[in-house]
C-alpha cells in the first residue's frame, strides 16, 4: 500500500494523471465524421463544404471545438474550426455533435484532399482524461487513392496524382512493396537479347484496375511494341516508356527505361553418347551411364520415358524390367543460351526367351458349337486367347465359340514378365456346316379357342391371333 501511495504522489508531482486498469480503454468514441459535398467542382458556383463530427463518452466531452484540416496536392493545406452544437454547453453530455463549414478558395489545385479532425478528449470528472487520437472519415467511394478524400475539381478533370503503377521489379533501388505475389515473387530478370520479348505485366504492378498499362518505344528499330510487350529486334540501346494515360480522374503517369540489347542467345547443343544393351539377369540392378554437360559446363541429368523398364537417378540408371529403356536429356535456358533440343538415347534390356505349344484342329463343324482351347508356355505362365475373325468365332476364357462357317484365326499369348520375353502363336481352324434352325412354339387364340403352333417361323391359322 505504501508503494502505491508513493507512486500516486510521484505522478501528481510530475503533472501526470494516474490511469487505472479499469479506465485504460475509455477513449472517446467517434460515432461519425462526414462532410458535404464530398465531390466539389469549383466551376459549379458552390464552394462551401460542411463538416459534422459526432463523438461520445460516458462522462461527456471536454472540448468546445476542434480543428478540421485539409491536405492536398502541391502542399496545399487548409484548416477550419468546427464547434459543438449543444447550447448551453453541457460538458457531461454523453454524445456531442460538432459542426462547421469551410469555403474552398477559387484557383485551388484540383485533386484529392485528405480530411482529418484533431482529437477530442473526455470530460475528466473522475480524474482521467483520454484523447480520441486523430480523427479520419470512413470510406466514401471506391476511387483508388481517394477513398476517404474530398475531391476538388476545376471543370471535369480531377488530376489525381496517384501512384497508378509501380515497378520494375528488377530495379532494386526502388524499394517498392508489391501487392501481387506473381510480381514480387518473380525472381527472373528480363533478358535483354535479340529475339526475346519483354512483357510489362511480369515486372510492373498496375495499382488501378480501371486503367491500362501501356508501353511505347522511342527506338523502334531496336525494340518494337504492340502496347503490351516489347520485341527486341536488334542490338543497341532500347529506350521505352511505361505509362498510364490521363483520364477524368487520374493524371498521366510514366516511367522511362533505357537498356542495352545484346546479341541473341544461342541454342545449346549436347553430346549424347550411346548406352550398351543390357540383359535381365539379376534384376533389379544399377548401371553407370554417360555424363552429359551443357555448353556452360553444367550437368544435364536424364529423365526416363520408360519407368517400367528403368529409372534415372543422376549418372546412374536402375533397371527394373526388360524392354526398351529410353532416356531424355535437355538443358535449361540461361541468360546467355536458349534451352537445348530434347535428346533421346535408348538401349535394350533383353529378356529370356520362352516357347509356347498351341494348335487347333484343321476343321470343325458348326454343330459342335464350341472347341476347347489349350496352350502351354515353357515359362509356366498363363496364356491369353484372342481372335482376329470375330464374324466366324468368338472366345470366352479358354473356349472357342463357333458362330458361322469360314476361317477362324486364334492367337495364344503369354505376356512374359520383367525377365521373360512375351510370345504369341497363331493357329486357324476351318468351320464348316450349318446350324439347324431352332423351332419356336407359339400359342394362337380365337375367342375361347387356343392352338399351339411349332416351327422355325410359326404362324397362326386364319382367324387366330398370337396370344400375348
Amino acid at each position: 500500500m505504501k508503494i502505491k501511495s508513493i507512486l500516486a504522489i510521484a505522478l501528481l508531482i510530475s503533472g501526470l494523471t494516474p490511469i487505472s486498469a479499469s479506465h485504460a480503454n475509455l477513449r472517446p468514441v467517434v460515432e461519425s465524421f462526414k462532410f458535404t459535398p464530398d465531390d466539389l467542382d469549383l466551376n459549379s458556383g458552390n464552394t462551401n463544404v460542411t463538416f459534422e463530427l459526432i463523438v461520445s463518452h460516458p462522462n461527456g466531452i471536454v472540448n468546445t471545438k476542434t480543428k478540421v484540416t485539409l491536405n492536398g496536392p502541391v502542399n496545399s493545406t487548409f484548416s477550419t474550426d468546427i464547434y459543438r452544437t449543444d447550447s448551453p454547453i453541457n460538458l457531461s453530455l454523453a454524445k456531442v455533435t460538432f459542426k462547421g463549414s469551410f469555403t474552398v478558395p477559387q484557383g485551388l489545385a484540383a485533386g484529392a484532399y485528405s480530411v482529418s479532425a484533431a482529437e477530442v478528449e473526455n470530460n475528466p470528472t473522475d480524474g482521467y482524461r483520454y484523447g480520441s487520437g486523430l480523427i479520419n472519415p470512413g470510406k466514401i467511394r471506391n476511387l483508388i487513392g481517394a477513398e476517404t478524400a474530398l475531391l476538388i475539381r476545376n471543370g471535369e478533370d480531377l488530376n489525381l496524382d496517384y501512384v497508378t503503377f509501380v515497378g520494375p521489379t528488377f530495379n532494386t533501388n526502388l524499394a517498392v512493396s508489391y501487392n501481387d505475389p506473381s510480381i514480387y515473387n518473380n525472381n527472373n530478370p528480363p533478358i535483354w537479347k535479340v529475339g526475346e520479348n519483354y512483357t510489362l505485366s511480369k515486372y510492373f504492378e498496375l495499382r488501378v484496375p480501371e486503367l491500362s498499362l501501356i508501353v511505347t518505344s522511342n527506338t523502334p528499330s531496336v525494340c518494337s511494341t504492340d502496347g503490351k510487350e516489347l520485341k527486341l529486334l536488334a542490338t543497341g540501346n532500347c529506350t521505352f516508356k511505361v505509362a498510364t494515360l490521363k483520364t477524368k480522374n487520374y493524371s498521366a503517369r510514366e516511367s522511362i527505361q533505357s537498356v542495352t540489347v545484346t546479341e541473341a542467345r544461342l541454342k545449346q547443343n549436347l553430346f549424347i553418347g550411346s548406352i550398351q544393351d543390357q540383359n535381365s539377369k539379376g534384376l533389379p540392378k544399377i548401371i553407370e551411364i554417360i555424363k552429359v554437360f551443357s555448353p556452360t559446363g553444367a550437368y544435364v541429368l536424364p529423365k526416363s520415358e520408360s519407368p517400367t523398364v528403368c529409372i534415372a537417378a543422376g549418372f546412374y540408371v536402375q533397371i527394373i524390367g526388360g524392354g526398351t529403356c529410353t532416356l531424355t536429356y535437355q538443358s535449361e535456358a540461361t541468360t546467355n543460351y536458349l534451352a537445348s533440343d530434347l535428346y533421346k538415347v535408348s538401349f535394350e534390356v533383353t529378356r529370356d526367351p520362352q516357347t509356347i505349344n498351341f494348335s487347333l484342329p484343321t476343321s470343325a463343324n458348326l454343330s459342335s458349337k464350341t472347341v476347347a482351347l489349350s496352350a502351354t508356355a515353357s515359362s509356366g505362365g498363363s496364356v491369353l486367347y484372342t481372335t482376329s475373325t470375330p464374324d466366324s468365332c468368338s472366345i470366352t476364357g479358354s473356349t472357342l465359340n463357333l458362330l458361322k462357317s469360314g476361317n477362324c484365326s486364334v492367337t495364344a499369348t503369354q505376356p512374359g514378365s520383367s525377365t521373360i520375353a512375351p510370345i504369341s502363336v497363331t493357329a486357324s481352324v476351318m468351320i464348316a456346316g450349318t446350324i439347324a434352325p431352332s423351332k419356336k412354339n407359339i400359342t394362337c387364340v380365337k375367342g375361347k379357342k387356343s392352338k399351339k403352333v411349332s416351327g422355325t417361323n410359326p404362324k397362326c391359322p386364319k382367324g387366330y391371333k398370337i396370344k400375348r
